[in-house]
């Protein structure tokens, strides 16, 4: 009888590929090609379908000296949105196709791991709306720790994308705003979003302040640019036992402080940056819900759109803030 031919080993599964964006050196993107990660256990893999551009990630494209080149391929971006791929193992809460927003770590690219820790479903209302979940989180978990009382004045030092959407909040929860900022078109858009005054800082900004709440300054102040020059006014505006809430990205360098004005004046100092992956969780959820009920709206405030193939330009363009410039977001396509 006649036997079968032994049948050949099966080849192994072609891996897929994909962009990635990767910082080879200061100031110098390359696209590249590369394999898809694969999730592991608890984990999923999103098909990003865009990506903010975050201040934090303007130190490693300018090349401060603890920073190490080439950096992973999508490397930096952790603002992303997009749609679920396939789940790894122990998952049941997604399933391939739910559309969603995350917190990663390599997200410029075409695809992206994250923990389902990390990662919120986006309601069908939203279906190809742009969800840079972590900024919109960091905005509600930010506006929670700065404990904004209705009809308190409140100052907002820095109107950028984050300034922008706490003038909103503290607006909404019946505070008085007055908005800071160099630019003006970024003061006409906090008088927009319902800021009581808008100050630039350009001008005597403490003395109008003064003037504008007789003498008493701020309850609150919430610092939102990150330098030492709004850190060191943001303090000289808060009023005696108000709470001054650092906001603003400060990893450019050390900082120093007005520490006898703090004590004198008897400061509560809150330092608003979450480690806690179950905050940042909890604020993605909480800023899903304020921009689908409408308490929250950030679509004005994406101002600049780039393909992944234009990324060089997008960091080109965050860091120099042209005029009218607020928010960049890379899309995949």
């Amino acid at each position: 009888m006649q036997t079968a031919p032994a049948r050949a080993p099966a080849a192994p599964a072609t891996r897929r590929k994909m962009r990635a964006a990767v910082l080879v050196a200061p100031r110098r993107f390359e696209i590249r090609q590369t394999f898809l990660p694969e999730p592991g256990r608890g984990q999923l893999l999103v098909r990003i379908e865009g990506c903010g551009l975050c201040a934090s990630n303007i130190p490693p494209f300018e090349g401060k000296p603890w920073f190490h080149y080439p950096m992973e391929p999508g490397a930096l971006g952790h603002e992303a949105w997009g749609s679920v791929e396939s789940i790894g193992e122990n998952v049941s809460d997604f399933a391939p196709g739910d559309r969603v927003a995350l917190i990663s770590q390599r997200a410029f690219a075409d695809f992206d791991v994250a923990e389902v820790s990390a990662v919120v479903s986006l309601p069908g209302s939203m279906t190809k709306e742009p969800f840079p979940a972590e900024p919109l989180g960091c905005a509600l978990n930010i506006f929670k720790r700065s404990a904004v009382q209705r009809d308190s004045t409140v100052a907002i030092v820095g109107i950028g994308f984050l300034g922008a959407l706490l003038t909103q909040l503290v607006t909404a929860a019946g505070a008085h705003v007055i908005a800071v900022s160099r630019r003006s078109f970024a003061l006409d858009l906090a008088r927009l979003f319902g800021a009581a005054e808008a100050i630039e800082d350009s001008t005597n900004v403490i003395e109008r302040l003064k003037q504008f709440t007789e003498g008493k300054f701020c309850d609150v102040v919430i610092e939102a640019a990150g330098k030492q020059s709004t850190l060191d006014l943001a303090a000289e505006l808060t009023g005696e036992r108000g709470r001054l809430v650092i906001a603003g990205y400060h990893q450019d360098g050390p900082r120093r402080v007005n520490m006898q004005l703090w004590n004198w004046r008897g400061l509560d100092v809150i330092n608003a940056h979450e480690r806690d992956p179950e905050i940042y969780h909890s604020g993605m959820q909480a800023a899903v819900q304020a921009v689908e009920s409408g308490l929250l709206e950030p679509r004005p405030l994406y101002t600049h759109r780039f393909t992944l193939n234009q990324i060089q330009k997008a960091f080109e363009t965050a860091t120099s803030r042209p005029d009218g410039f607020i928010k960049a977001l890379v899309l995949m396509s």
